[in-house]
């Protein structure tokens, strides 16, 4: 007892015309519907052996038609007697040896044929049965939010950040029959049920899902922003819908096994909106300015801090020893030396008390990292001893 294939894709102008009934989702299904009964398309018992015409039930002889994007599943008293994930037309039989009660197709067969073996009904199937279609496709338009702040530790600010954030997420149905038999509630699985819709405010299930998703965001943000081979901030949230979801779906299937037992996983996620605490912001504003100093922009403003350096000691008679500023250590000190050897005799000078200078003012922080970063683009400190130094100066 199951099914045999009539022709493979689309229904045609003429099947449809030979087909005066057969069984299809019904017409303006929600996109954001996952699990949807099969409804008769025409009346004409005449040309076909099910003359009861029961509204989502099959019997020997009917016709179904299996879209693309969707699959089927034919069900009695909770057990699963057929799928058929293959787009197509499906005569279902009851006496044909050749008939088969699973059509899985090339992009399913690993992934569910293992489900298929622990859920298939166990008996002998009755020559009726209940019809129901899975959205295949990407689900969209699934709302998440925070009421209060989520925290977690961020590398790259070695400290731990907290933000209020909300917005939405797609997901996909990868393995149709763990999700019936594992998470639908059983009163969508009755023949004329109403369609188990995701953006349903009343059902269970579906907030049972937001929950969750909550309560995975913390450990989504550490994974995301932890990750040493993408080297990601926590700024780049907004802009990268697919690495954050496959953070974030490694979060839920960790705490809540969203894949491995209910066959769904998240594809994209859009942060509408991300509010981070006062202490994460200040950070942040800390992480702003020294990258400021990085690259073209730094060595402009290296230049510049440079530049007021040497207008400030010529105006309080320091010019001497700003001559050495923008060389490297090794060759500052050969300069100085040179400096100091005299070229020729000269008629000794009576020593001179230097004069004592007004106490300078603490040196900006900034024109500090500035004349660090000079160093360090020419090679009179390692990369690591500039990292320090700039943590030691932000306070980070």
């Amino acid at each position: 007892m199951g099914f045999i294939r009539a022709f493979a894709g689309a229904v045609t102008g003429t099947l449809a015309d030979q087909w005066k009934e057969f069984i299809v989702p019904a017409e303006g299904v929600s996109p954001t519907a996952a699990v949807f009964a099969g409804v008769n398309k025409g009346r004409d018992a005449g040309r076909g052996s099910n003359i009861r015409a029961s509204e989502g039930i099959i019997t020997n002889g009917s016709k179904i038609v299996v879209p693309e994007g969707t699959a089927l599943i034919t069900m009695q008293d909770g057990g699963i007697t057929g799928y058929i994930s293959e787009p197509g037309g499906y005569t279902f039989v009851s006496d044909d040896p050749a008939s088969g009660s699973f059509f899985a197709g090339d992009d399913f067969e690993t992934t569910v044929s293992k489900s298929w073996e622990r859920f298939k009904f166990g008996g002998i199937p009755a020559t009726e049965q209940a019809v129901f279609y899975v959205n295949l496709k990407e689900i969209p338009g699934n709302r998440f939010g925070t009421q209060s702040e989520v925290y977690w530790d961020d590398a790259y600010l070695n400290s731990q950040v907290g933000a209020i954030t909300r917005g939405t997420y797609s997901i996909k149905i990868v393995d149709p029959l763990l999700f019936v038999k594992n998470f639908v509630p059983v009163q969508y699985l009755r023949p004329g049920s109403e369609p188990f819709d995701f953006a349903d405010i009343d059902n269970s299930a579906c907030e049972q899902l937001f929950t969750e998703l909550v309560g995975s965001l913390s450990t989504a943000f550490s994974l995301y922003t932890n990750d040493p081979d993408k080297g990601n901030r926590i700024t780049k949230l907004q802009s990268d819908q697919i690495g954050f979801a496959a953070s974030l779906s490694a979060a839920v299937e960790e705490s809540y096994r969203w894949k491995s037992d209910r066959g769904i996983e998240i594809v994209k996620v859009a942060i509408a909106a991300i509010e981070y605490d006062e202490d994460t912001k200040a950070l942040l504003s800390d992480v702003k300015k020294a990258d400021a100093l990085m690259g073209a922009r730094g060595n402009s403003f290296m230049q510049q801090s440079a530049a007021r350096g040497m207008q400030a000691a010529g105006e309080n008679g320091g010019g001497d020893g700003m001559a050495f500023m923008g060389l490297g250590m090794n060759a500052a000190g050969a300069a100085m030396a040179a400096y100091q050897q005299p070229t020729s005799p000269q008629v000794q000078q009576p020593v001179q008390q230097p004069v004592q200078q007004p106490q300078a003012a603490e040196e900006d922080p900034y024109e500090r990292l500035a004349k660090l970063k000079q160093l360090l683009d020419m090679g009179a400190i390692s990369q690591e001893e500039f990292d320090a130094a700039k943590a030691k100066v932000l306070g980070i």
